[in-house]
C-alpha cells in the first residue's frame, strides 16, 4: 500500500508563516478576553455519543466523526447497526462540551461564570475556502446571567478583539429568536411550519425579498400570509426605531421584554464601543443552531463573503444535563476565517523581537561553532530571535528563503573560521 503525502481531505498542514500568525492571534485572543474577566478552560476533544446526538446541534449532528468502540465492546455481526458501533465521537463545536463541563463543575465555579475556550473541532463537512473538516473554534460564554449585560459584554469583547487586529467598518447584526417567531406567527404561519419558514428566510441575502416570497408561496403557504410576512421586511428595518414600530405591528405575539432587551443591547454597545463598526437590527438573521432561545448575533465584514463571528443566548441547553434552567450566552469568532483574511492581506504579527540568522561555514570546529552560539546567546538575552544554521552551498538561495521567513537581509550574518582567528 503506497503512502500518501497529502493530508486527509478537509484537513491541512500549516506552514511556518501561517503558524506565526495563528500563534499571534491566539495569544491576542487570550490577552484581550481575559481583560474582560473570561477564564480559560479546556474540555476533551472526544464526547459521549449520547451528548453529540442529543438534538441540540442542528445540522452539525449529521457531520459527526464517530469513534468505533474498542476491544470487547466492539461486536460485529450481520445485523449490526451503525449506532451500535460507536460510543463516542469528535466534538463538532465547543458549546455542547461547555454545557457538560458546567453541569459537572458548577459548584466549583463562580456565578456568573465567564468561560474562554480555544480548541480544534471536527465536522465531516464539504471543504471550501476558510472552511475545513478540522478547524479551531474560539468561544467566550457567560453562564448564569439572565440579563442583557451578558450580550453587551460578549459583543464588546469580540469587537474589541477584531479592532486590535485592525479590522474596520465591520457590522454586528443582531436579532432575537423570540422576535423571529413572533413575526412569523403574527403573519399566520403555524408553529409546525416555523423551522421551514426560517430556512427560506435565511436565504434573503442571496435571493432577495421577492425570491423569499416566491419560495414561500411555491412551498404551499397562503399568499395572504406570505404577503403580510414579507411586508414586515420592507423599508428601513435596521434601526432601533424600526424595533419600536415592530412592537406595534406584532405586539400580541411578542414575549414581554424581547424588543426592549434588544434595544438596550444595541444602544449600550453603541455607547461603549472602542472599535470601528456598526451594530444593526437584522430581522432576517436566523442562526441555524436549534438551541438558541433569545438574542442572536453575527459579525460580517467586507473582506469575507460570509460571517466571521456568531453566537447568541441558549438558556435551555445546560438544563438538559442538570434538570434546572441555567441562563447562558456565547459568542464564537470564526478563527479560520479570520486567519484566511489576515493571510490574504499579507498580515505581519506585531510585537515580535528582531530576527537574526547566523550562518556558520561548513567544516567548522566545535570550538568555532560554540563561539558563534555564544554570540547568538547574547542577542537572545535581549529578546531577539536568533537562528543558527550551517551555511548551504547555494548561499544565495538560502538567504532568499530566510528573507521569506521574515529575516531582514542586514540581519543575516555569515561566520567564517578566519574571522575568529586571534
Amino acid at each position: 500500500m503506497a503512502l500518501i503525502k497529502k493530508p486527509v481531505t478537509g484537513m491541512k498542514d500549516i506552514l511556518p508563516n501561517e503558524m506565526r500568525i495563528r500563534d499571534y492571534v491566539t495569544q491576542l485572543v487570550k490577552d484581550t478576553y481575559q481583560t474582560f474577566g473570561f477564564t480559560p478552560i479546556e474540555t476533551p476533544a472526544v464526547e459521549h455519543i449520547e451528548n453529540l446526538l442529543s438534538k441540540q446541534g442542528g445540522e452539525n449532528e449529521k457531520l459527526i466523526f464517530k469513534i468505533l468502540k474498542r476491544g470487547e465492546k466492539l461486536v460485529l455481526g450481520p445485523d449490526t447497526k451503525e449506532e451500535e458501533l460507536a460510543d463516542s465521537g469528535l466534538r463538532y463545536d465547543l458549546t455542547l462540551p461547555l454545557s457538560r463541563f458546567y453541569s459537572a463543575h458548577a459548584a466549583e465555579l463562580p456565578a456568573p461564570f465567564k468561560a474562554l475556550q480555544i480548541g480544534p473541532v471536527w465536522r465531516a463537512d464539504r471543504p471550501q475556502k476558510g472552511r475545513f473538516r478540522q478547524f479551531v473554534q474560539c468561544d467566550i460564554d457567560i453562564l448564569g446571567d439572565p440579563t442583557n449585560l451578558a450580550e453587551i459584554e460578549l459583543i464588546t469583547a469580540t469587537t474589541t478583539l477584531l479592532g486590535k487586529l485592525d479590522f474596520k467598518d465591520f457590522t454586528v447584526r443582531i436579532n432575537d429568536r423570540r422576535i423571529l417567531r413572533a413575526m412569523a406567527e403574527s403573519s399566520g404561519f403555524d408553529e409546525k411550519d416555523l423551522d421551514n419558514v426560517f430556512i427560506i428566510l435565511d436565504k434573503m441575502d442571496k435571493i432577495g425579498t421577492e425570491g423569499v416570497r416566491e419560495e414561500l408561496i411555491s412551498g404551499g403557504y397562503e399568499k395572504t400570509c406570505v404577503d403580510k410576512y414579507i411586508s414586515l421586511f420592507e423599508g428601513d428595518v435596521n434601526g432601533v426605531s424600526y424595533l419600536n414600530e415592530l412592537s406595534q405591528k406584532i405586539g400580541g405575539f411578542i414575549e414581554d421584554g424581547a424588543i426592549s432587551g434588544l434595544t438596550g443591547i444595541m444602544e449600550s454597545v453603541e455607547k461603549v464601543k472602542n472599535a470601528d463598526f456598526n451594530i444593526i437590527f437584522d430581522p432576517t438573521l436566523v442562526r441555524g443552531m436549534s438551541y438558541y432561545t433569545g438574542a442572536i448575533f453575527e459579525i460580517t465584514m467586507n473582506e469575507f463573503g460570509s460571517s466571521v463571528a456568531g453566537g447568541g443566548r441558549y438558556d435551555e441547553m445546560i438544563g438538559r444535563f442538570t434538570g434546572n434552567k441555567v441562563c447562558a450566552c456565547g459568542f464564537s469568532i470564526g478563527f479560520e476565517r479570520i486567519i484566511t483574511i489576515l493571510l490574504d492581506k499579507g498580515f505581519t504579527p506585531a510585537g515580535a523581537g528582531e530576527k537574526y540568522a547566523f550562518l556558520i561555514e561548513k567544516g567548522a570546529s566545535s570550538d568555532f561553532t560554540a563561539r558563534v552560539i555564544r554570540e547568538a546567546s547574547k542577542l537572545r538575552g535581549t529578546g531577539a530571535c536568533v537562528l543558527v544554521s550551517m551555511m548551504n552551498k547555494n548561499k544565495k538561495f538560502q538567504k532568499e528563503q530566510l528573507e521569506k521567513e521574515g529575516f531582514a537581509l542586514d540581519n543575516i550574518r555569515e561566520f567564517y573560521h578566519s574571522e575568529f582567528k586571534n
